[in-house]
């Protein structure tokens, strides 16, 4: 090694892949984690749907997600689950990042329809 340089060293990057801006741009995605929103644990609930990439949420209806998630850990999930659900649909399809909470009246406005449409 030459005098006065420093040894390189190779590290690995503990960064996530910079989030898309343009529409669109979301389906580039490798990981599920890579998803704003998304980290080990939601992933693993995406991995118990069958889904295993992030290009696989696009069309997908986040309200089947949920409810399909309940019947197969037979436990009834927090609400703001589906919320996570709902935005990270919304992003693969080409929707700006959003945080999930931004999705919580959307969910209670359909729920409500839902409830009224089923009595």
């Amino acid at each position: 090694m030459a005098v006065g340089r420093k040894r390189e060293t190779s590290k690995k990057s503990t960064s996530k892949p910079r989030i898309p801006e343009q529409p669109g741009a979301n389906r580039d995605l490798a990981r599920l984690e890579d998803i704003p929103n998304i980290g080990p644990a939601i992933a693993a609930d995406l991995r118990l749907l069958g889904l295993r990439s992030p290009a696989e949420l696009v069309g997908c209806d986040p309200f089947a997600m949920y409810d399909n998630l309940c019947r197969i850990t037979g436990q009834r999930h927090d609400p703001c689950l589906l919320d996570t659900f709902i935005a990270a649909v919304r992003f693969m399809a080409g929707e700006p990042n959003k945080p999930w909470w931004k999705y919580t009246a959307e969910r209670k406005r359909e729920l409500a329809t839902r409830n009224k449409k089923s009595q």
